[in-house]
């Protein structure tokens, strides 16, 4: 390990935090989640079986967006 190392888990842990911040204090706005029209969602009696493959797609690509920016500027 040497100090790029150090950062990078620095950067990481506040990325957390904010992420944290932001669902407790606005956690009405992301009820969408999980919810949308590419979601699977099977309930019946006594089994429940979720399956958000929209919402993965959405947050896959974002997150290779943001990592694909913060390799250009660092």
């Amino acid at each position: 390990m040497d100090q790029q190392t150090g950062k990078y888990i620095l950067i990481a842990g506040a990325i957390i935090v904010a992420a944290g911040i932001l669902i407790y204090f606005f956690h009405d706005y992301f009820k969408w989640i999980g919810r949308l029209p590419g979601d699977f969602r099977i309930e019946k009696e006594n089994f429940r079986f979720h399956f958000p493959l929209a919402t993965m797609i959405i947050f896959s690509l974002l997150i290779t967006i943001l990592i694909n920016i913060f390799k250009r500027f660092f």
